[in-house]
């Protein structure tokens, strides 16, 4: 590292960078960065290229050498110009930036640049640019794309290296193999279907295909794959099983209830001589006691689950499951005056009341009894 100099009165003082993002200087050539001055900088590129000749980085460092130089030759007098190398994280992310802006605050502090150029080996560096343009002005940028030959044995050499990163890296193969993969063996099915059945297997490939790409393609987007893949051993969990277990049996109580009220109602001669609002009513009071039934078996479901966890969410489950059952009764008020308007509200109002009541009392009994048993919920299994 070369000694700090003093800065002069209207000196321009220029820092060449180099970004090595994925740390191969340290990874590869076992190089700490911040690599500060051309003499170290050329040490440390020639110790990466002896260590990975294909290395890309090794090139951009030279580039900023050879840009220094030209500007030291082109521009003398008052202008100081120093090259330096900072590296990220093989982790990548957060924690390479964070690295990166560390050592970039170091080589700042070190020569005390008025302007920046960035020497970059292709675009992905160039990611970072907004944290250096927030601390030095970033006077240039410099790509370095490293030349092949066109001989064909090197575009052959090239091109099989890069078909067996494809091959074995599964980022890139569960796209490119995987999923033509999975249309392959769907075509395979229809064709093997359209032996015994007839029908248009064109149409049907297409439709297939469609919903299949599109499936994948939501999946990725939204990260669907990574959730599904951490759910499932909390799905197979005892809690899970139980959660699992008590919301398929409530949403089918809800679905059966609300399928059988509705048909009901569609069925009845006098249909279209009902107003909406009395339709609504005959609805929700023929489905009311299968909904609540399923919504309080999923609530129940959920409470041994937290009982099973040791999760202190169980008294908050089991306050809901009261009031839910306690809804009931202030939804079949509500149906009665949708069916007959005429009557007075003086039974939806008490069973509101009553229902809050209810809950206002429970709130300090739920307290008493999470307190009576904190040792128990406190210590999870």
């Amino acid at each position: 590292m070369e000694i700090k100099e003093e800065q002069k009165l209207g000196e321009e003082r220029i820092l060449i960078l180099c970004v090595d993002r994925d740390n191969d200087l340290g990874k590869k050539a076992g190089v700490k960065t911040p690599v500060i001055g051309k003499k170290e900088n050329l040490d440390a590129a020639i110790k990466l290229l002896l260590a990975d000749p294909e290395e890309a980085d090794a090139n951009a460092m030279f580039e900023a050498v050879r840009i220094c130089e030209n500007l030291e030759r082109d521009n003398p007098g008052n202008l100081v110009c120093q090259v330096a190398t900072i590296s990220g994280s093989e982790l990548g992310g957060v924690a390479a930036d964070r690295k990166i802006v560390f050592e970039l605050n170091e080589v700042i502090k070190e020569f005390r640049p008025t302007d920046l150029i960035l020497v970059t080996d292709g675009y992905a560096d160039e990611d970072i640019l907004p944290l250096m343009q927030s601390r030095v002005p970033v006077l240039s940028i410099k790509r370095v794309i490293v030349k092949h030959s066109k001989s064909i044995e090197e575009t052959a050499a090239v091109f099989s290296r890069y078909l067996r990163r494809i091959l074995e890296d599964p980022k890139y193969s569960k796209i490119v193999l995987g999923l033509p993969g999975i249309l392959l063996i769907m075509l395979g099915v229809l064709s093997f279907l359209a032996i015994f059945i007839r029908y248009d297997i064109g149409t049907w490939a297409w439709i297939m295909g469609l919903l299949i790409v599109g499936f994948y393609l939501i999946g990725k987007g939204y990260g669907l794959d990574k959730k599904i893949v951490s759910l499932v051993p909390k799905i197979f969990s005892p809690h899970g099983l139980v959660i699992g277990f008590s919301l398929v049996s409530g949403l089918l109580l809800i679905s059966i209830g609300l399928y059988q009220s509705i048909s009901q109602v569609l069925s009845s001669e006098e249909f279209l001589l009902k107003s909406l609002a009395e339709v609504a009513g005959i609805i929700i009071s023929a489905s009311i006691s299968t909904v609540v039934t399923g919504i309080s078996i999923i609530l129940l479901g959920r409470a041994l689950a937290h009982l099973l966890a040791r999760d202190h969410r169980f008294w908050r489950t089991i306050v809901l499951i009261i009031a839910c059952v306690w809804s009931w009764k202030i939804f079949d008020e509500a149906a009665k005056i949708l069916i007959n308007p005429t009557l007075t509200l003086d039974g939806l109002i008490i069973s509101i009341v009553i229902g809050i009541a209810i809950v206002t009392m429970l709130i300090p009994v739920v307290h008493f009894l999470s307190k009576k048993y904190r040792d128990f919920f406190s210590t999870k299994e």
